[in-house]
Order: C-alpha cells, then structure tokens, then sequence
C-alpha cells in the first residue's frame, strides 16, 4: 500500500499569512516527524479547484487563518476536488468566522455573550462606552480596539472604517482572558492568558510578538462551565476536528467571545499548549487530525 499523501497548505490573501506559514511549517514538520504520511508544503495565495486537483493530494490540511483560508471559501474549493480535509466544511466554517453569527447561535443556546450590535460606517452607535470595536469576520486581535469613551470610539471608528465599512461593537467585559481548544470533540484543559502590565489586551502582538505573555493551563476557576458551553457551540455549529473558544470571565460567569475553527500552530499557540499539557505532543496531534479526515471521507 502506497504512503498517503498529505499536503499541508499555507498562506493564503488574509492578514494573517505570516502566521499561517509559521502554523503550516510546524503542521508540517510534525507530520514528518511521525514517518506515517509523505508530507508536502505548499503556501497559497487564492487558489482555483484545478490548482487543488494538480497538487494530488490524499488529504489536505489547510492550516490558513482569516476569512478566506477559514472562513468558507478555501472549504468550498476543498470540497469541490473530492478530497477529504482537515477542519470544518464550509458552512460551519463560515457560521464560525462571523462574529455576529456566532454570538446569535450562542445567544440561542442560552450562553451569555456580551451585548454588541453592529456597526455600519455612518450610523450611530448604540452601544456605550466602554467598548470593543472588531472585524465581524478576521481573527489574532486583527483591527481590535478597546475604546474606554465615545471620543475613544470615534476615533478608532475613523481608523477601522477606513478599510472596514462593517465592523462589531461589543460591550467590554472585565475579567480574566480564557479559552478552550477542543480536539476531535473533546476538549482540552483551559488556558489562561494573562498579558502584561502595559499591554491593553491579548491582541495580535502579545499573541505573536512578545514573551512576557503569561499562560496558566488549568488555572484555578470559580466554575468550568465554560467547557460545557464550547462543547455546546461545537456541536451545535457542526464544527469538525478542531477549534479554540474564546471567553472572558469574571463574577457573573463566562462571557462568550468567539470561536475558532483553525487555531494557530505556532510556538506561541494555546490549542498546542493545552495538548502538550495532557501528554499529546504536535506530532500526535496533527496525526490525529489527519487520520479523522481520512475516516469521515469525502465532506
């Protein structure tokens, strides 16, 4: 029987092509390092189905982030070629890259979310100060702004309108930063992200350009629901093989933030982190990843 053949794919037009080709790069090398699969690399712009078929792949693993490499429309190429894949199908992916979709989803199933409305170059904003303005579909801290006043807000609207013409605004939560990475369906033990002092946020350069960023899996909690409640979404969004949700908690519960359906795979990324933590190294991870594309087949 011939090796499988496993392309992992990287890159991708978002914002953040950088680390989607430090995720595939190390995707890649775990893959290798398990000696089960003949692996390859490929780092993608956009990308037609004739292209996907020429790169004849067994698998794919699009290890992409942002709304084209996650949000739908890679999965849709995807599952055009008949090829099984690593990750959501296109539906989920583009439900789960919707910021607003997803708090609306949440909001159904009873999990508390901030309150937020979206926000159209133009028209007021109805919510009050202090607040988050964010993309409703890019990930990483992409274009976040923590606004403490409405002269904040109308300034960082000026900003991101520029480029945004739609954006969220969410109510700001107060409290400690936590997420939850599920794999295969089961969820991985909580990580805690404590930024530094004079960092606003867990934004895109703590996540991936400072270490003084500090982590505590499996920190001390008042209550682990938050783990029932991305178990929930998981299910509930159809959301396949991996994914890492996003919370805020403090004295009135977890806060729903968002989820995500192709977590990082860097060396600063918190879904590896939580894995190693119960014994389960990137080889065995990306492992399993590939071996549930085989079994489920053809989306």
């Amino acid at each position: 029987m011939s090796t499988l053949r496993v392309v992992v794919l990287m890159g991708g037009p978002d914002a953040e092509r950088e680390i989607s080709i430090q995720s595939g790069t190390a995707v890649a090398n775990a893959l290798n390092q398990t000696s089960l699969y003949s692996v390859s690399s490929t780092c993608i712009d956009r990308v037609t189905v004739k292209e996907l078929k020429q790169m004849q792949a067994d698998v794919f693993f699009p290890v992409l982030h942002g709304p084209y490499g996650e949000g739908g429309p890679l999965q849709e190429l995807l599952e055009e070629t008949g090829v099984p894949f690593v990750g959501s199908g296109s539906i989920a992916a583009r439900k789960a890259m919707d910021k607003a979709t997803t708090k609306e989803i949440a909001t159904a199933l009873c999990i508390q979310t901030p309150p937020w409305s979206m926000l159209r170059d133009g028209e007021q904003c109805n919510i009050n100060a202090p607040l988050v303005l964010k993309p409703t579909n890019d990930g990483s801290s992409i274009d976040l702004e923590i606004c403490k006043t409405n002269k904040e807000v109308a300034s960082a609207r000026v900003k991101l309108h520029a480029n945004r013409p739609n954006l969220l605004a969410e109510t700001y939560i107060k409290g400690r930063e936590i997420t939850v990475g599920v794999l295969n369906g089961q969820p991985l033990p909580i990580v805690e992200i404590v930024p530094h002092k004079d960092t606003a946020a867990y934004n895109y350069e703590a996540k991936y350009e400072r270490d003084d960023t500090l982590f505590i899996v499996e920190p001390s909690l008042p209550s682990n629901d938050c783990v029932n409640s991305a178990l929930l979404l998981y299910r509930t969004m159809e959301i396949q093989d991996i994914a890492r949700v996003d919370f805020i908690i403090n004295e009135e519960g977890a806060w729903l933030l968002e989820i995500n359906t192709m977590p990082g795979f860097t060396d600063h990324s918190l879904v590896p982190m939580a894995a190693q933590h119960v014994g389960l190294p990137m080889t065995e991870i990306c492992a399993a990843l590939v071996s549930a594309a085989i079994s489920r087949g053809v989306k």
